[in-house]
């Protein structure tokens, strides 16, 4: 009997289960604002950690809890240049020793030439 039902149906894609005689965990539902003025509902467990942002439903924006806090900035490092990297390697009396010495190779192959 089995075969005759699944004879012709899309694995995967239906569900034979039905949610009679089960009881579901017990939930809670929470409201999300984006910055467009869509607000809606997502269903949690009741002890499950709710997110302060999650994604709008309607465009994909950020959406904010409504009863939330705000989240906390996240600290951002400045970019650091490769003469910030330099200066943590030499000082700067040790790079204008390099400069010269550097100067005075050229000036001498130029000399040659």
């Amino acid at each position: 009997m089995g075969e005759r039902m699944l004879r012709g149906s899309r694995l995967g894609a239906v569900s034979y289960e039905s949610d009679r005689n089960t009881e579901l965990a017990p939930r809670q539902t929470r409201e999300y604002l984006c910055a467009r003025g869509h607000q809606f509902e997502v269903p949690f467990a009741v002890d499950a950690e709710v997110p302060m942002t999650w994604e709008c439903k309607y465009d994909g924006s950020v959406a904010q809890l409504v009863d939330g806090l705000e989240p906390e900035q996240k600290k951002v490092k400045p970019p650091r240049t490769h003469w910030d990297m330099l200066l943590e390697r030499r000082s700067l009396a040790e790079l204008d020793e390099i400069l010269n010495e550097r100067l005075e190779e050229v000036r001498t192959r130029r000399g040659r030439a």
